[in-house]
Protein backbone atom coordinates (compact mmCIF):
# COMPACT_ATOMS: atom_id res chain seq x y z
CA UNK A 1 0.00 0.00 0.00
CA UNK A 2 2.38 2.99 -1.18
CA UNK A 3 0.90 5.94 -1.10
CA UNK A 4 0.73 6.80 -4.53
CA UNK A 5 -0.85 3.74 -5.47
CA UNK A 6 -2.76 2.72 -2.58
CA UNK A 7 -6.70 2.00 -4.16
CA UNK A 8 -7.52 4.20 -0.45
CA UNK A 9 -9.69 6.90 -0.93
CA UNK A 10 -8.89 8.49 2.06
CA UNK A 11 -6.33 11.10 1.86
CA UNK A 12 -3.63 9.84 4.37
CA UNK A 13 -1.26 12.75 4.37
CA UNK A 14 -4.20 14.86 5.93
CA UNK A 15 -4.49 12.81 8.96
CA UNK A 16 -2.49 13.39 12.17
CA UNK A 17 -0.03 10.11 13.22
CA UNK A 18 -1.85 10.17 16.56
CA UNK A 19 -4.70 8.77 14.63
CA UNK A 20 -2.87 5.51 14.78
CA UNK A 21 -3.78 3.33 17.73
CA UNK A 22 -1.96 0.80 19.84
CA UNK A 23 -2.62 -1.85 17.73
CA UNK A 24 -1.06 -0.70 14.72
CA UNK A 25 1.74 0.81 16.62
CA UNK A 26 2.52 -2.40 18.62
CA UNK A 27 2.22 -4.26 15.14
CA UNK A 28 4.86 -1.86 13.83
CA UNK A 29 7.57 -2.32 16.53
CA UNK A 30 7.08 -6.70 16.25
CA UNK A 31 8.04 -5.71 12.19
CA UNK A 32 10.63 -2.69 13.02
CA UNK A 33 11.86 -3.53 16.36
CA UNK A 34 14.31 -6.78 15.71
CA UNK A 35 17.73 -6.27 13.75
CA UNK A 36 17.46 -7.73 10.13
CA UNK A 37 20.26 -8.00 7.93
CA UNK A 38 18.16 -7.83 4.59
CA UNK A 39 15.48 -5.75 5.86
CA UNK A 40 15.34 -1.77 7.45
CA UNK A 41 14.80 -1.45 11.17
CA UNK A 42 13.59 1.30 13.59
CA UNK A 43 16.74 2.84 12.72
CA UNK A 44 16.06 3.34 9.09
CA UNK A 45 12.98 4.85 9.94
CA UNK A 46 14.20 7.09 12.74
CA UNK A 47 16.75 8.53 10.33
CA UNK A 48 13.86 9.09 7.79
CA UNK A 49 11.95 11.00 10.40
CA UNK A 50 15.06 13.37 10.69
CA UNK A 51 16.29 12.29 14.12
CA UNK A 52 20.05 12.42 14.34
CA UNK A 53 22.99 9.76 15.03
CA UNK A 54 23.02 10.29 18.58
CA UNK A 55 19.40 10.79 18.86
CA UNK A 56 19.37 7.03 17.23
CA UNK A 57 21.70 5.70 19.70
CA UNK A 58 19.96 6.88 23.08
CA UNK A 59 17.02 4.83 21.34
CA UNK A 60 18.52 1.93 21.58
CA UNK A 61 18.52 1.82 25.49
CA UNK A 62 14.49 1.70 25.18
CA UNK A 63 12.84 -1.91 24.78
CA UNK A 64 10.28 -0.46 22.47
CA UNK A 65 12.23 2.02 20.69
CA UNK A 66 9.73 2.28 17.57
CA UNK A 67 7.25 3.41 20.35
CA UNK A 68 9.55 6.10 21.34
CA UNK A 69 10.38 7.60 17.71
CA UNK A 70 6.97 7.38 16.70
CA UNK A 71 5.77 9.25 19.84
CA UNK A 72 8.98 11.94 19.75
CA UNK A 73 8.51 12.25 15.93
CA UNK A 74 4.84 12.83 16.17
CA UNK A 75 5.21 15.30 19.14
CA UNK A 76 8.60 17.43 17.20
CA UNK A 77 7.79 17.29 13.88
CA UNK A 78 5.27 19.34 11.41
CA UNK A 79 4.99 16.84 8.89
CA UNK A 80 3.97 13.70 11.39
CA UNK A 81 1.01 12.21 9.35
CA UNK A 82 0.39 8.94 8.36
CA UNK A 83 0.76 9.60 4.71
CA UNK A 84 4.40 10.59 5.65
CA UNK A 85 4.94 7.48 7.70
CA UNK A 86 3.87 5.70 4.42
CA UNK A 87 6.13 7.42 2.23
CA UNK A 88 8.82 6.76 4.61
CA UNK A 89 8.23 3.30 5.25
CA UNK A 90 8.64 2.69 1.36
CA UNK A 91 11.34 4.92 0.99
CA UNK A 92 13.71 2.11 3.14
CA UNK A 93 11.93 -0.95 1.15
CA UNK A 94 9.32 -1.86 4.01
CA UNK A 95 6.18 -2.10 1.68
CA UNK A 96 5.96 -5.65 3.07
CA UNK A 97 4.88 -3.79 6.78
CA UNK A 98 2.49 -1.51 4.56
CA UNK A 99 0.79 -4.43 2.86
CA UNK A 100 0.23 -6.34 6.26
CA UNK A 101 -1.08 -3.64 7.76
CA UNK A 102 -3.12 -1.98 5.51
CA UNK A 103 -6.16 -2.72 6.66
CA UNK A 104 -5.74 -1.93 10.61
CA UNK A 105 -3.84 1.90 9.41
CA UNK A 106 -7.36 2.38 6.77
CA UNK A 107 -9.71 1.04 9.81
CA UNK A 108 -7.97 3.80 12.60
CA UNK A 109 -8.09 6.22 9.65
CA UNK A 110 -11.80 6.22 9.19
CA UNK A 111 -12.35 6.18 12.92
CA UNK A 112 -10.32 9.57 13.51
CA UNK A 113 -12.38 11.14 10.20
CA UNK A 114 -16.28 9.88 11.53
CA UNK A 115 -15.14 10.92 15.07
CA UNK A 116 -13.97 14.43 13.54
CA UNK A 117 -16.68 14.75 11.18
CA UNK A 118 -19.09 14.04 14.31
CA UNK A 119 -17.17 17.16 16.37
CA UNK A 120 -18.11 19.35 14.09
CA UNK A 121 -21.88 18.42 13.97
CA UNK A 122 -23.91 20.50 16.15
CA UNK A 123 -25.52 18.05 19.03
CA UNK A 124 -28.97 17.59 18.43
CA UNK A 125 -30.92 18.17 21.83
CA UNK A 126 -34.31 17.15 22.28
CA UNK A 127 -37.19 19.46 22.56
CA UNK A 128 -38.29 19.79 25.97
CA UNK A 129 -40.23 23.31 26.42
CA UNK A 130 -40.65 25.51 23.41
CA UNK A 131 -39.97 28.33 25.58
CA UNK A 132 -36.59 26.85 26.44
CA UNK A 133 -33.21 27.98 23.82
CA UNK A 134 -31.08 25.03 22.62
CA UNK A 135 -28.29 24.88 23.25
CA UNK A 136 -24.96 23.08 21.77
CA UNK A 137 -23.19 20.71 23.81
CA UNK A 138 -19.87 22.93 24.10
CA UNK A 139 -22.02 25.75 24.86
CA UNK A 140 -22.12 26.74 28.93
CA UNK A 141 -19.28 24.71 29.66
CA UNK A 142 -17.63 26.74 32.06
CA UNK A 143 -18.72 29.00 35.06
CA UNK A 144 -18.75 32.55 32.88
CA UNK A 145 -19.88 31.24 29.72
CA UNK A 146 -22.26 32.06 27.30
CA UNK A 147 -25.03 29.69 27.58
CA UNK A 148 -25.59 30.46 23.85
CA UNK A 149 -22.54 30.31 22.63
CA UNK A 150 -22.15 34.34 21.28
CA UNK A 151 -19.45 34.91 23.50
CA UNK A 152 -17.64 31.49 24.69
CA UNK A 153 -15.39 32.14 27.77
CA UNK A 154 -11.46 32.28 26.73
CA UNK A 155 -8.82 32.15 28.53
CA UNK A 156 -4.69 32.54 28.43
CA UNK A 157 -3.67 29.03 29.10
CA UNK A 158 -5.14 25.21 30.29
CA UNK A 159 -3.72 24.07 33.47
CA UNK A 160 -2.82 20.66 32.91
CA UNK A 161 -2.42 19.14 36.22
CA UNK A 162 -2.49 15.76 38.44
CA UNK A 163 -4.66 16.26 41.26
CA UNK A 164 -1.47 15.69 43.66
CA UNK A 165 -0.30 18.75 42.71
CA UNK A 166 -3.22 21.01 43.52
CA UNK A 167 -1.13 23.22 45.65
CA UNK A 168 1.11 24.34 43.34
CA UNK A 169 -1.69 25.52 40.88
CA UNK A 170 -3.37 27.27 43.98
CA UNK A 171 0.20 28.83 44.00
CA UNK A 172 -0.07 29.43 40.25
CA UNK A 173 -3.23 31.39 40.97
CA UNK A 174 -1.70 33.69 43.36
CA UNK A 175 1.08 34.42 40.99
CA UNK A 176 -0.52 34.76 37.73
CA UNK A 177 -4.56 35.88 38.19
CA UNK A 178 -3.96 37.85 41.41
CA UNK A 179 -1.36 39.83 40.64
CA UNK A 180 -0.25 42.62 38.38
CA UNK A 181 -0.18 39.75 35.29
CA UNK A 182 -4.04 39.54 35.24
CA UNK A 183 -3.91 36.21 33.55
CA UNK A 184 -6.93 33.91 33.07
CA UNK A 185 -6.11 30.10 33.59
CA UNK A 186 -8.65 27.27 32.98
CA UNK A 187 -8.16 25.43 36.02
CA UNK A 188 -10.84 22.21 34.81
CA UNK A 189 -11.62 21.68 38.95
CA UNK A 190 -12.85 25.52 39.15
CA UNK A 191 -13.69 26.40 36.08
CA UNK A 192 -15.61 23.59 34.16
CA UNK A 193 -19.46 22.41 34.76
CA UNK A 194 -20.37 19.09 35.55
CA UNK A 195 -22.52 17.24 33.62
CA UNK A 196 -20.87 17.06 30.11
CA UNK A 197 -18.20 14.34 28.47
CA UNK A 198 -14.54 15.35 29.91
CA UNK A 199 -12.60 14.03 26.94
CA UNK A 200 -14.93 16.33 24.82
CA UNK A 201 -14.60 19.55 26.95
CA UNK A 202 -10.66 18.95 27.53
CA UNK A 203 -10.66 18.71 23.69
CA UNK A 204 -12.62 22.52 23.21
CA UNK A 205 -10.83 23.83 25.80
CA UNK A 206 -6.97 23.12 24.81
CA UNK A 207 -7.78 23.81 20.97
CA UNK A 208 -10.58 26.66 21.19
CA UNK A 209 -10.38 28.62 24.43
CA UNK A 210 -6.88 28.80 25.71
CA UNK A 211 -3.88 30.05 23.81
CA UNK A 212 -1.27 27.94 25.58
CA UNK A 213 -1.44 25.07 28.05
CA UNK A 214 0.94 24.79 31.42
CA UNK A 215 1.73 21.17 32.06
CA UNK A 216 2.94 20.65 35.78
CA UNK A 217 5.26 17.85 35.07
CA UNK A 218 5.30 15.38 38.16
CA UNK A 219 6.14 11.96 39.28
CA UNK A 220 2.45 12.20 39.78
CA UNK A 221 1.79 13.66 36.51
CA UNK A 222 3.49 10.57 35.05
CA UNK A 223 0.67 7.88 36.22
CA UNK A 224 -2.21 10.57 34.85
CA UNK A 225 -4.11 9.21 31.95
CA UNK A 226 -5.51 12.36 32.08
CA UNK A 227 -2.45 14.14 31.87
CA UNK A 228 -1.47 11.97 28.75
CA UNK A 229 -4.58 12.65 26.83
CA UNK A 230 -4.17 16.48 27.22
CA UNK A 231 -0.54 16.98 26.86
CA UNK A 232 -0.62 14.78 23.60
CA UNK A 233 -3.56 16.09 22.15
CA UNK A 234 -1.85 19.38 22.57
CA UNK A 235 0.99 18.36 21.08
CA UNK A 236 -0.71 17.13 18.05
CA UNK A 237 -2.16 20.47 17.44
CA UNK A 238 1.41 22.57 17.22
CA UNK A 239 3.86 20.01 15.91
CA UNK A 240 7.17 21.01 17.14
CA UNK A 241 6.15 23.74 19.09
CA UNK A 242 5.80 26.00 16.43
CA UNK A 243 2.99 28.24 18.23
CA UNK A 244 4.82 27.73 21.32
CA UNK A 245 1.40 26.49 22.70
CA UNK A 246 2.73 23.83 25.22
CA UNK A 247 5.02 25.07 28.60
CA UNK A 248 6.11 22.18 30.70
CA UNK A 249 7.43 23.42 34.31
CA UNK A 250 8.51 21.44 36.92
CA UNK A 251 8.36 22.27 40.59
CA UNK A 252 9.73 20.15 42.62
CA UNK A 253 12.45 17.08 42.52
CA UNK A 254 11.45 14.18 40.41
CA UNK A 255 11.94 10.36 41.09
CA UNK A 256 10.55 8.97 37.68
CA UNK A 257 12.43 10.29 34.39
CA UNK A 258 10.90 13.05 32.57
CA UNK A 259 8.71 12.51 29.75
CA UNK A 260 10.67 11.68 26.83
CA UNK A 261 8.14 13.51 24.83
CA UNK A 262 8.47 16.72 26.35
CA UNK A 263 11.91 17.06 26.29
CA UNK A 264 12.29 18.87 23.07
CA UNK A 265 10.14 21.85 24.78
CA UNK A 266 12.34 24.27 26.97
CA UNK A 267 11.47 24.05 30.71
CA UNK A 268 10.38 26.38 33.30
CA UNK A 269 12.06 25.01 36.23
CA UNK A 270 10.85 26.10 39.43
CA UNK A 271 13.90 23.39 40.94
CA UNK A 272 16.65 25.64 40.15
CA UNK A 273 17.43 28.05 43.05
CA UNK A 274 19.84 30.05 40.72
CA UNK A 275 17.03 30.55 38.36
CA UNK A 276 13.59 30.26 40.94
CA UNK A 277 14.02 34.34 41.12
CA UNK A 278 13.02 34.72 37.30
CA UNK A 279 10.42 31.89 37.31
CA UNK A 280 7.13 33.50 37.58
CA UNK A 281 8.19 36.56 35.45
CA UNK A 282 9.83 33.82 32.28
CA UNK A 283 6.28 32.25 32.95
CA UNK A 284 4.04 35.41 33.09
CA UNK A 285 5.25 36.41 29.32
CA UNK A 286 5.31 32.99 27.56
CA UNK A 287 1.65 33.32 28.36
CA UNK A 288 0.74 36.81 27.36
CA UNK A 289 2.24 36.57 24.54
CA UNK A 290 -0.56 36.67 21.27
Amino acid sequence: MAVSCCSSTIDFHSIPLTALNFTVRKKLALYLNPKHVSAADWTALAEAMGFEYLEIKNYEQYQNPTKMILENWQGTSTQATVGKLLEMLTAVERVDVISDLQGLIEEDCRKYLKKKQLQEQPVQVPEVDSCVPKTLEMNGITIDDDPSGHMPELFDAFICYCHRDIDFVHEMIRQLEQTECKLKLCVFDRDVLPGTCVWSITSELIEKRCKRMVVIISDDYLDSDACDFQTKFALSLCPGARSKRLIPVKYKPMKKKFPSILRFLTLCDYTNPCTTSWFWGRLAKALSLP
